[in-house]
């Protein structure tokens, strides 16, 4: 059997397993085990040249299955995000459009995909996922997706490669109403900036976003994030790391958050297509476990996404999204975080192979 067979059979049968799983929200939060939130359904069709690499999303799954850091038992599957959830952040017109297709090609090209019934689903889960991580989380208080961050979404329209925002969706949501309002920050650590977030919360005091992003890349007209750290092209591990370690603990303790979703991005990648940055897998690592400790240590819950990585090789995509997962699974577990998880996924990747 070629090596492809082999992949797409595992994943099948990935994907078959989670489907008659007895998944539920009891089991999710009766496990001591790192939840994951994922959906078959986070991935739809796009034309073959294009250039989102919808493939990435099962695949991180695979890895982190194939690489024994979970077990099906740890995975909870969402349900798909209403139109009422969408729009309270979206306008009710730009729902109603995207759902029932009526998106103009000017408004396709900003957003970088053809619209299809098949997006419209896929966009749904992905928004619904990162809410139901983001619920997991103030029970369990720690949870991760295996997607989501799709930060340049505004209210009215989308924009690249991001057709509805769900941290903001999200965000909104498990605020609450008045009477219990929950504080929310939004660390977002994409090479990019969350444009589309930094606007919607700009008047929200309940809400603070947090952008370490390349200053030269795209957006090219920023929005005006409550704190954003611009960082030169070429920044490696040491320099973008220090700027995190600067920021966040302050952030954490001046700010006072019930809940801190957190955009892990791995397009920082010196590898990434997109990103111009030169962070190596260690440095998002040690990006990943300092988030997480620094946030839990002051009992915090935690909410993970695995924001953009952009590469024509599926295979080191996902594990280098995977990065997040193995992180939060070594801090739920007490893990020793001195070893070094990328030796061990890519000797197991070579093992599969």
């Amino acid at each position: 059997m070629a090596k492809g067979d082999r992949r797409n059979s595992r994943i099948h049968h990935t994907f078959q397993a989670l489907n008659l799983h007895p998944l539920g929200y009891q089991t999710c939060l009766e496990s001591n085990e790192l939840p994951i939130v994922h959906h078959v359904k986070y991935i739809c069709d796009l034309p073959e040249s294009h250039r989102f690499p919808m493939g990435k999303f099962p695949r991180v799954l695979e890895c982190l299955l194939g690489d024994q850091v979970i077990t099906d038992k740890q995975v909870w599957a969402p349900k798909i995000a209403s139109k009422e959830l969408l729009c309270c952040v979206h306008t009710e017109e730009y729902v109603t459009n995207f759902i029932g297709g009526k998106i103009s090609e000017k408004d396709q090209r900003r957003t970088g995909f053809p619209w299809s019934a098949g997006l419209v689903q896929r966009c749904r889960y992905e928004t619904g996922g990162t809410v139901l991580a983001g619920e997991i989380a103030l029970q369990k208080g720690l949870a991760c997706s295996t997607a989501g961050g799709t930060h340049h979404a505004f209210p009215g329209y989308g924009s690249g490669f991001c057709l509805l925002n769900d941290l903001a969706v999200a965000a909104k949501h498990l605020m609450g109403d008045l009477n219990s309002r929950k504080k929310i920050l939004i660390v977002d650590l994409d090479v990019h900036q969350g444009d589309g977030t930094a606007m919607i919360f700009k008047e929200e005091p309940d809400v603070f976003t947090f952008s370490v992003h390349c200053g030269k890349n795209f957006p090219l007209q920023k929005q005006e994030s409550d704190l954003d750290i611009s960082v030169e092209d070429g920044t490696e591990d040491k320099e973008y790391l220090s700027e995190v370690q600067e920021h966040l603990p302050w952030l954490l303790d001046t700010f006072h958050p019930d809940l801190v979703l957190y955009d892990a991005g791995v397009d920082p990648h010196r590898e990434d297509e997109l990103g111009r940055l030169r962070l190596t897998d260690q440095g998002l690592y040690q990006r990943d476990l300092y988030v997480l400790q620094t946030v839990i240590k002051k009992g915090i819950p935690l909410a993970t996404v695995i924001g953009g990585g952009y590469s024509r090789d599926i295979d080191h995509l996902a594990q280098r999204h995977s990065i997040i997962h193995r992180a939060a699974s070594k801090v739920r577990s007490g893990e020793n975080m001195d070893c070094n998880p990328m030796m061990e996924m890519y000797g197991k990747q070579r093992d599969r192979l």
